[in-house]
């Protein structure tokens, strides 16, 4: 799900020699879930299979 365009205000801090970027979009909902259950919470692809199966995810 995406909502378009939304203006937001700068990056708030400015330095000289490294100037902040934005370099990517934020994520969308749930872009990241399979990864984090892997990565982070150490499940396998049967257990993320069965959390959608029960609708958590």
């Amino acid at each position: 799900m995406t909502i378009g365009t939304l203006k937001l205000c700068g990056i708030p801090i400015k330095y000289s020699d490294t100037p902040g970027t934005i370099r990517r979009h934020p994520p969308l909902v749930g872009e990241h879930t399979e990864e984090i259950l892997k990565e982070v919470l150490g499940y396998d692809s049967e257990g993320i299979d069965e959390l959608r199966r029960g609708g958590v995810i």
